[in-house]
């Protein structure tokens, strides 16, 4: 459970027993309330009882007297008296039903019986009064019989209403102790669970934020392998420990491919060491070809001695094809800058691509002597024609000649092509060897820049690693592409695929 989640059910835990507490209160409050009121009722009812039972004592009295006096004298009523009288007989009316208003359900039949004989008896009280003056009006007041009834029923009434009264207090001191053993037991339980829950929340946090700390420690070491899993919440802490292991594996990650560029980076530096140590040694040879020979053509001048023209015709040669040499190591490098600069461009012409392929082989002939290679080349007649770079599709196949050439030794060479049938346009160029092969993690970086298939490459062959570079980047200029396929100590093949038309 989150963070948040668990102090939201503390809090909503809280307010349930303060409400509960709130509750009880107003609930005791008004169940006091209510027996209060009822309490006095029934106190009330049994004081009026009483009165009703004192008033109606003395008027029985107060009718046997004048009952006395009628047949014994020949006093009259007068009319101030009969309206005293009246007025006393409602009084107690008054008073009974006063005394039903206070009345329960319980004593509800006990007042009916009550109701049914006092009115019987104040009407015939009532009645007495008003014919006390008529001599033919004839009623027996001494029979007790009535009033006993009514005093009997109002007897009862009291009783009731008494013991009413005291199941109302006891129904008030239960309630009282009631809601007090209810408030002071919600209280202590708020008490309880508000320091158990701020407990737990207080030990959960602090188990937390320990190992997050503990994880940012790690993380701040370079311990980026070191993961915080021990935070069981799916809200803000478990979010904020995952953040923080992502911001770990972004950090690996980052760490990761700053080695890996640096590596490149040195790897990089260190083929261009090696180029330009073995640009450096390709410069010199045929430099010291052109300096060894102009300076033993000078001396040979400064002689008195007749000049041999055959060997200074040789000489001469020897000089030229160095210097074609250093402006063919030049060529590449100046091309490869145009390469990497995006300076480089196309010179689209018409040409015919097996004349091309001709010449660049006749071109190798002398080399191919010198290595007792073979060169066989394939009916180049279908050809289409091209528009598109002569120079650059000479300069590839070239290459390709020189290379297939420097790494065999009596072995074969085989040129190809061939239009592909199912992509119009499209011309598949081969150049296969039989020379030393390769390997396939030297096929992997055999067309980088400065990079030979291998360190003793350059030691054994010469060369600078700029060749095959140049021909892949001349391939894309063209539109087209150049693979390899090799095995060491089985030789090479280049297949070069060009469109016709670059458009």
């Amino acid at each position: 459970m989150s963070l948040r989640r668990q102090l939201t059910l503390s809090l909503i835990t809280i307010l349930i027993l303060f409400a509960v507490n709130v509750g009880t209160h107003f609930w005791g409050s008004y169940a006091r309330n209510e027996s209060m009121i009822a309490y006095r009722n029934s106190v009330t009812a049994t004081q009026l009882s009483t009165e009703v039972e004192q008033l109606l004592e003395d008027q029985r009295q107060q009718i046997l007297i004048l009952a006395t006096l009628r047949e014994t004298t020949d006093d009259q009523l007068g009319d101030a008296e009969l309206q005293r009288a009246e007025e006393s007989i409602q009084t107690i009316n008054g008073k009974i039903q006063k005394l039903g208003r206070l009345s329960h359900n319980v004593t509800e039949l006990d007042f009916e019986h009550l109701w049914e004989k006092s009115s019987l008896l104040l009407k015939r009280w009532l009645t007495f009064y008003r014919n006390y003056n008529d001599p033919e009006f004839q009623m027996d007041m001494n029979d007790p019989l009535p009033f006993l009834e009514v005093s009997q029923r109002l007897k009862q009434l009291e009783q009731r209403q008494a013991f009413i009264a005291a199941q109302r207090a006891n129904i008030i001191d239960r309630t009282i102790s009631l809601t007090d053993r209810i408030t002071v037991i919600a209280f202590f339980s708020s008490i309880f669970l508000t320091a158990t829950l701020g407990y737990f929340l207080v030990s959960y946090t602090n188990t937390s934020f320990k190992s997050l700390k503990t994880g940012t420690e790690r993380f701040g070491s370079g311990d980026l392998d070191y993961r915080i899993d021990d935070i069981n919440d799916s809200g803000e802490l478990g979010a904020l420990a995952d953040a923080f292991n992502d911001m770990s594996d972004k950090l690996r990650n980052a760490i990761h491919d700053v080695h890996k560029a640096r590596d490149i980076a040195d790897e990089a530096n260190a083929a261009k060491s090696m180029f330009l140590a073995n640009v450096s040694h390709e410069l010199r040879t045929p430099l010291n070809a052109i300096i060894g020979y102009s300076e033993m053509l000078h001396d040979e001048l400064g002689d008195t001695q007749e000049i041999d023209r055959a060997q200074f015709q040789q000489d001469l040669d020897t000089i030229i094809k160095s210097g074609r040499q250093l402006l063919t190591l030049i060529d590449d490098i100046l091309d490869l800058s145009k390469i990497e600069t995006g300076n480089m461009s196309l010179h689209c012409e018409p040409f015919n691509p097996a004349a091309l392929l001709r010449e660049a082989c006749d071109v190798l002939t002398p080399l191919l002597r010198n290595n007792d290679n073979t060169l066989q080349i394939d009916d180049l007649a279908e050809l289409p024609e091209f528009y598109n770079d002569a120079a650059k599709f000479r300069q590839i196949f070239t290459n390709l000649l020189s290379n297939a050439n420097k790494f065999t030794h009596a072995g074969f060479i085989t040129v190809s092509a061939r239009e592909l049938e199912d992509q119009k346009g499209w011309v598949e160029f081969t150049v296969r060897d039989t020379g030393i092969g390769m390997t396939s993690e030297q096929v992997a970086r055999i067309f980088n820049a400065f990079v030979q298939a291998d360190s003793s490459t350059s030691a054994n062959y010469g060369g600078t690693g700029l060749g095959l570079a140049i021909c892949r980047d001349f391939c894309t200029l063209m539109g087209g592409s150049i693979s390899v396929e090799s095995e060491a100590g089985v030789g090479s093949t280049f297949t070069v695929l060009l469109p016709s038309d670059p458009a």
